[in-house]
């Protein structure tokens, strides 16, 4: 059996694992615009990227995440931007 993912397959489940909740594969469409912080440290840590979270959904959302994810990992690299 093969270890690594074709490219089609990759196209599908690439940058995202079932939820661990309700075990669903497809992944949710994250429809917020704002996010809340558990303290002022959090926000202050947020914004200054020396936590990794979400700050606002112009700037990234769970959704977008997986999907710059997913790209990078069908083109083979580190990262990706939306």
């Amino acid at each position: 059996m093969s270890t690594g993912w074709s490219f089609e397959t990759k196209q599908i489940h690439a940058g995202q694992s079932p939820d661990a909740v309700t075990n669903s594969r497809a992944l949710p469409i994250y429809q917020t615009t704002s996010y809340i912080f558990n303290d002022t440290t959090h926000a202050a840590n947020l914004f200054a990227l020396k936590e990794l979270g979400n700050i606002y959904t112009r700037l990234m959302n769970p959704t977008t995440a997986v999907v710059e994810d997913r790209v990078a990992a069908l083109e083979g690299g580190v990262a990706a931007l939306l």
